[in-house]
């Protein structure tokens, strides 16, 4: 979300009329400080400042703007202490909703009220933009919005992201890979459950039987305990590579060195990694899920979510293909980079640029 909010007040400052000013105010610590490993104490803060400490500073600055958009869908809250009228929010997902829109998804009284309170600023904004249709879709299924208010705007993609060299970013991903040749197989993303790690790291145990030169390169975080119990049991520990936050440069230079990208989440609002890895040359393998298949389209290939075996065979038969197939595999690479062409943070800005004169434009009438 950090990346979306440099993104428009960086692009939308650029068109003429409109002035954007990011708001992010400091988290406030009263039980953890910044060398605090995450625990209760960091889950308290986070708690106090999303629910009291955020929406009462936003309450003063209701005469301060035009127009609010509160990019991150989580924090609906926070239009209860806005001007609804002159307020846009974007929604990436419906993962925030699911205790409240889904009764397979259980959890406790009170978290369940606090996520009514975060849907309800959800419907009392302006408009919705959102991620993708798949997330509008969505939304519309559940009957939380109207669609009148409902508005598509797609992500967009970092100029970084790109299949030509970059002699620094790549000296970079050297540093933190090796120079030596390795077939890496990359994964970038959180690793919360609904991202399928389990999926991910028996997939490539399948993989390494055919492939015993191969590695699996994470971007996104720390595999939990479970995870790693698991990578454990399936002796592929030392094959594990976890990269840090990287810079967005180098992260594209890690697309560019891997062998093939895995998604193999079961539920996305977007997929911003598939649209990357693709801009930068790399095939994609994903998840058979409408936002995916939404972003991907004809340039990406798919297995069903959950079915390793399909998985293992997919990878293979990727793996063949560039190996014994160059040209086939450079028509795929070209397939993939121009359709992430179609992904504009320039296009994106504009689209809510004209949005927010629409919603300052209604409020006035």
């Amino acid at each position: 979300m950090d990346l979306i909010g440099r993104v428009l007040t960086d692009e939308v400052s650029k068109l003429s009329g409109i002035e954007a000013t990011r708001v992010c105010p400091p988290m406030r610590r009263r039980f953890s400080n910044e060398q605090s490993t995450p625990g209760v104490g960091f889950t308290a803060d986070r708690l106090l400042n999303r629910m009291w400490d955020y929406p009462r500073y936003v309450s003063t600055l209701q005469d301060q703007y035009d127009v609010f958009h509160v990019i991150d869908h989580s924090y609906s809250q926070l239009v209860h202490k806005l001007p609804a009228s002159r307020t846009i929010v974007t929604c990436h997902d419906i993962d925030t909703f699911r205790s409240v829109v889904t009764p397979l998804e259980q959890r406790s009284i009170p978290f369940r009220a606090m996520t009514r309170h975060i849907l309800s600023g959800l419907k009392c904004a302006a408009h919705v933009a959102c991620a993708s249709e798949t997330t509008r879709d969505q939304l519309l299924q559940y009957d939380l919005l109207p669609q009148e208010k409902l508005h598509v705007v797609l992500n967009g993609l970092d100029a970084a992201f790109s299949a030509n060299p970059d002699h620094a970013a790549d000296n970079a991903a050297a540093k933190l890979l090796g120079t030596e040749q390795h077939l890496d197989i990359l994964h970038v993303g959180t690793t919360i459950p609904r991202k399928r790690i389990d999926v991910l790291l028996r997939t490539f145990a399948g993989v390494v039987a055919s492939y015993p030169e191969a590695r699996l390169v994470r971007v996104g975080g720390d595999l939990t305990q479970e995870q790693m119990e698991l990578a454990k049991q399936l002796r592929i520990s030392e094959r594990v590579v976890t990269l840090p936050r990287l810079e967005l440069s180098t992260l594209a230079a890690v697309y560019r060195r891997a062998a093939l990208t895995l998604i193999p989440s079961e539920r996305e609002g977007f997929g911003l990694p598939l649209a990357e890895s693709l801009g930068c040359g790399t095939p994609v393998l994903a998840s058979d899920i409408p936002a995916l298949r939404e972003v991907g389209s004809t340039a990406a290939q798919y297995a069903p979510v959950g079915e390793v075996n399909t998985w293992v065979e997919e990878v293979n038969a990727l793996l063949h293909q560039k190996n014994s197939q160059p040209a086939a595999w450079l028509e795929r690479r070209a397939q993939g980079i121009a359709r992430a062409a179609n992904f504009s943070w320039k296009n994106y800005a504009e689209q809510m640029a004209a949005l927010y004169l629409q919603t300052a434009k209604e409020d006035i009438q």
